[in-house]
């Protein structure tokens, strides 16, 4: 997965939400669904904001969690929700090849090293990958 600019997320941290309702995605953040469901169900929910705040050339959407809404995965702070799938309306494509046919998840604030001990004490074989200084991807794939 490329990386988010690290320019672009350092100077949007202010802005993670640490205030009100948490909805904990632990549960959806284990790989079983598809893209669509994953992002479709935060928007229906209301917890992500319906169009992305940008997209990667790898087609990968950042949706931002929804004004007043506190999204956690494995007891850290979402920054971000990212998500693709091909042939789907709900996602812009990028300029270049696209990560996946289907990949969804969550940008954590949070050390690579401590979401991964977080994943693995769950038992969740997620893929656990940097995004930026303390930003840490949790993410499923498929192809």
């Amino acid at each position: 997965m490329k990386r988010l600019t690290a320019a672009f997320l350092l100077g949007t941290l202010p802005f993670v939400p640490l205030a009100g309702h948490a909805a904990a995605l632990d549960d959806a953040l284990t790989c079983k669904e598809s893209a669509h469901q994953f992002v479709s169900g935060l928007i229906d929910q209301k917890l992500i904001n319906a169009k992305p705040m940008r997209v990667e050339s790898n087609s990968i959407n950042a949706f931002w969690p929804a004004s007043g809404q506190h999204l956690t995965a494995y007891g850290f702070n979402v920054f971000a929700i990212v998500g693709f799938q091909q042939d789907d309306p709900l996602f812009q494509t990028g300029s270049g090849k696209p990560i996946a046919h289907s990949a969804y998840g969550a940008v954590v604030v949070a050390t690579q090293a401590r979401v991964q001990a977080a994943l693995d004490a769950a038992g969740n074989t997620a893929i656990v990958h940097h995004a930026g200084p303390l930003l840490t991807a949790i993410f499923c794939q498929r192809d």
